[in-house]
């Protein structure tokens, strides 16, 4: 794994966290030393993302990236083209989710910005150890897209558009 897509999971995974992460947690994960998680978060902090160093491990206070949620609809098939959309484009598919008249809002975290988790998420929806939840709404489900600006944000909408995945308003 390359600096930057280290340190952009580093993010992804500090926003997505609902406790603090310790550097050990984070140097674990990615196979590195605690050392260089100081430096890639300090680094980060240059950057401009307020992260809190605590006893208990590290926070995300606020992040200087931009999110947008997009309606879409689309078949099994063109999963795959929809998130390396995003991900080509710069973004960040944070999570899905679908509104269940019985159930309410039901949610998952993904956290994709690369191929390689693009691939996983995909083998495991294509080896069956998982079905994507637009299927228990006709295809309609929505995306937290995260970007560096709404400039890239627009890009990534304009090109979903483009694929007919976005789901007009009514």
């Amino acid at each position: 794994m390359k600096v930057a897509e280290r340190r952009k999971a580093i993010v992804n995974l500090l926003l997505s966290a609902e406790e603090p992460v310790s550097g050990g947690e984070l140097a674990q994960k990615f196979g590195i030393s605690r050392q260089i998680i100081v430096q890639d978060i300090t680094v980060l902090k240059g950057t401009g993302y307020e992260i809190l160093s605590t006893n208990q491990g590290y926070i995300m206070q606020k992040s200087p990236l931009k999110e947008r949620v997009f309606k879409v609809r689309h078949t099994t098939e063109e999963t795959e083209d929809e998130l390396s959309c995003i991900v080509a484009l710069g973004g960040t598919v944070v999570d899905v989710f679908v509104w269940h008249k019985v159930y309410g809002k039901i949610e998952a975290a993904l956290n994709i910005f690369s191929n390689l988790h693009i691939k996983q998420f995909l083998e495991g929806v294509r080896t069956g150890q998982s079905t994507e939840l637009m299927h228990i709404t006709g295809g309609y489900h929505y995306h937290t897209v995260r970007a560096d600006n709404e400039a890239t944000l627009d890009r990534i909408e304009n090109a979903l558009n483009e694929r007919h995945y976005i789901v007009p308003e009514i």
